[in-house]
């Protein structure tokens, strides 16, 4: 075997597996890649991604994002780069509504450093934001944001450096059993080991055609706007921000760059049926809906954005990540369906469990891959 593990998909949680694996664990990886490494072709590209514990979507998360937050800060303290920013993660809306019920759940059922605020208490704190009536708003003192394109980088620099051999530009053109293991079969040769992780994004239902049918891929689109005073949106004064208000769900980050402040809403794009079909630029009159939703509840940020990037995610019709076997020798991490870069070194710690036969330290059923049936 030339390897433990084989790591197929190299971008946020294959990065962070192949680092887990390699230097954590001892283990002996192949990663393969099918673009460059460091690529912007995938889910975790564009400059920033929200960290938050106070969790909209459940709080049962909460155990997973701690430990992912602490894996953050191993990751970066062990390189030369600033991957997170803590400056808080506010969450704004009715009490009432679900999202902001799991988010106080979340901070309070986990002890989470938070601060509950009523809307004059937001409407003075953080001016930026719009008119406020009867939101309140959840500070998340553990959240904050992550840098992703470093914070990849810094992961396949740590693996490499523990003596992983990582292959780029090498699509993947078969999996199968052979004894003993598993054999990968790639555009730059065949590589065999133990077992296999797949870790490929959007491209997983490819290589895995049984979850074709639960896996729905989905443009991701980034905006970027321009602010009258930088200084305002600064992490220092304005933490990252979700608000829902109606049929709205907008979410914004700092000026990391000291120039302009990523907001909108990016998952409202429709599906496609293959990555290839990705369009990678929009026409302005596309983005329209996003300027006037974000200039109407930041009014100091313009109508329009300044720029914006297209990428993509997969999404499962439940929402959660499939996470597990799905062939002898082989295991599946797909289908983050948004949940994927903050949580990117907990679920590479779990892959690289999955694959060398470890104690899992967090139930992980509620991602079983055959929980679809079949």
């Amino acid at each position: 075997m030339d390897a433990d593990v084989i790591v197929v998909g190299l971008g946020s949680v294959g990065a962070m597996t192949s680092w887990r694996l390699a230097e954590i664990h001892g283990a002996r990886v192949v990663g393969v890649e099918r673009h460059a490494l460091g690529h912007d072709a995938g889910g975790y590209a564009g400059e920033s991604r929200l960290f938050r514990t106070g969790y909209h979507e459940s709080p049962e998360y909460v155990p997973l994002l701690l430990q992912a937050r602490d894996l953050w800060q191993e990751l970066e303290q062990g390189g030369q780069r600033t991957l997170f920013h803590p400056s808080g993660v506010l969450s704004i809306g009715a009490p009432t509504i679900a999202p902001m019920r799991n988010v106080l759940a979340s901070v309070q059922q986990h002890g989470i450093p938070h601060e509950v605020l009523d809307a004059a208490e937001l409407q003075s704190r953080f001016p930026q934001h719009g008119s406020i009536t009867d939101e309140i708003g959840v500070l998340d003192r553990l959240g904050g944001v992550l840098r992703p394109e470093s914070a990849v980088q810094e992961a396949l620099r740590r693996a490499r450096r523990a003596g992983a051999e990582l292959i780029d530009n090498a699509p993947v053109t078969g999996i199968e059993a052979v004894p003993g293991g598993v054999r990968v079969s790639t555009a730059r040769g065949v590589r065999t080991a133990k077992h296999v992780v797949i870790t490929a994004g959007a491209w997983a239902a490819q290589l895995l055609p049984e979850l074709r049918e639960f896996i729905d891929i989905r443009p991701l689109v980034l905006t970027w706007f321009a602010p009258e005073n930088p200084k305002q949106y600064a992490p220092e004064v304005f933490p990252g921000f979700i608000r829902d208000l109606g049929d709205v769900h907008l979410f914004g980050i700092p000026s990391v760059d000291g120039a302009l402040v990523k907001a909108g809403w990016a998952d409202a794009w429709g599906s496609i049926d293959d990555p290839a079909e990705l369009t990678r630029f929009l026409e302005p009159s596309a983005l329209s809906g996003v300027g006037r939703e974000v200039h109407a509840l930041v009014p100091d940020l313009p109508a329009h954005p300044s720029r914006h990037s297209v990428h993509m995610d997969s999404y499962t019709p439940d929402r959660r990540a499939v996470i597990g076997a799905v062939r002898p020798g082989v295991a599946v991490v797909a289908g983050l369906s948004g949940h994927g870069f903050k949580l990117a070194p907990a679920f590479g710690e779990i892959a690289a469990r999955l694959a060398l036969g470890l104690p899992q330290q967090h139930d992980i059923s509620l991602f079983a891959p055959d929980r679809f049936g079949g």
